[in-house]
């Protein structure tokens, strides 16, 4: 259709040192392994003590290349940690939705960066996130065209609901969701949220701003003979974006399905955008995503699997898309219906065996 899908993912983990060892990991030797791996990120510190982050690089790459780095970064992370520092430092790489008590401390009231004297448990949750922009044949970025960033944001909040199961794979992801609530961590695990969410995350369109009320897309233009930026202009078109917060980070978690997942939202809205298509926001009702994988006893509240499996809208989209390209259809079920079979297989003996990384072919 001549546009280019442009998705990028940000993954948070934690890692555990022996008690006997204070040396702490040193990012560049593990960014130089993800160079000649040829996976397109880097690993930098985050916020919480032990907490370390994956942000995808902005090199052009396919978004089946970047669904290709994530899973490199989750299936060989732990083992290239261990290879670099060795089997004396007991390292222990954490790809988990919450890390618990991965961290002390109880922030002073009013503040967001001064801690108190007095000592708690910090649980740690850890997201994973997907980026999405769209270029069109000229190159330019359509988010920051009016109305398109605005149903792409809208497209994604209609379906992350029923498809939830897809970014929150295991059970701890939904105790993930319920941290800052369920253990009084609202002030530690805090974010601003008229800009950059609520209390489960949030799917956030960026323009001029970003999610600290910063300005997007600063470049310097003039510097000092101590290379202090001087100057600087605001070229937020080229960074504009959707950031699809909900994920959590897991073992499980698919990129490739969440990539898919992705490219269906922006075939959708790009479709909107190309038939002008109005935005009514009005019908949209604010729905809390579920506690669990699984129905309540009750069946009162439905659980992930259950809404992944009510809704059609996943499977259908693909099934459209097959049709309009499929030269012969053999008759056989429609691809889209394969794969959200295939999906819902994982969880149907053992919940996530050894198999579930099937889904990468």
């Amino acid at each position: 259709m001549g546009y280019k899908a442009q998705i990028h993912f940000e993954l948070e983990g934690c890692y555990r040192i022996g008690s006997h060892c204070e040396q702490q990991l040193d990012f560049s030797k593990i960014n130089q392994c993800l160079y000649e791996l040829d996976i397109e990120g880097e690993i930098v510190s985050e916020y919480w003590q032990n907490q370390w982050e994956y942000v995808s690089l902005f090199n052009g790459q396919t978004p089946l290349k970047e669904a290709y780095n994530l899973q490199q970064i989750i299936t060989t992370l732990p083992r290239l940690f261990q290879q670099i520092y060795g089997k004396n430092y007991q390292i222990e790489t954490l790809i988990q939705p919450v890390v618990w008590s991965g961290d002390q401390g109880k922030l002073i009231t009013g503040s967001s960066q001064i801690f108190a004297s007095e000592i708690r448990a910090v649980h740690i949750p850890n997201a994973v996130q997907l980026n999405v922009s769209v270029l069109d044949k000229r190159g330019k970025n359509l988010i920051a065209e009016k109305g398109f960033g605005e149903h792409l944001q809208d497209s994604f909040l209609r379906t992350s609901l029923a498809c939830c199961l897809l970014y929150l794979p295991e059970e701890a992801a939904f105790e993930r969701l319920a941290l800052k609530s369920r253990y009084g961590l609202a002030q530690e695990l805090c974010s601003p949220v008229d800009i950059s969410g609520g209390h489960q995350g949030s799917v956030a369109l960026y323009k001029q701003l970003g999610k600290h009320n910063q300005n997007m897309g600063e470049e310097p233009l003039l510097y000092d003979s101590q290379n202090n930026v001087l100057s600087v202009q605001q070229n937020w078109q080229k960074t504009a974006r959707i950031e699809h917060r909900l994920g959590a980070a897991s073992i499980y978690y698919n990129p490739f399905i969440n990539v898919l997942y992705g490219l269906l939202n922006i075939l959708d809205t790009v479709k909107a955008y190309e038939q002008s298509t109005p935005l009514f926001i009005d019908d949209f009702t604010p729905t809390p995503l579920p506690s669990s994988l699984y129905t309540d006893n009750n069946c009162e509240f439905l659980g992930a699997l259950d809404l992944f499996k009510a809704s059609t809208w996943f499977s259908d989209s693909i099934n459209l898309v097959e049709e309009k390209m499929a030269t012969k259809p053999d008759g056989s079920l429609k691809l889209g219906d394969q794969i959200k079979k295939a999906i819902l297989k994982q969880y149907q003996i053992n919940f996530l065996t050894s198999n579930a990384n099937d889904l990468t072919q």
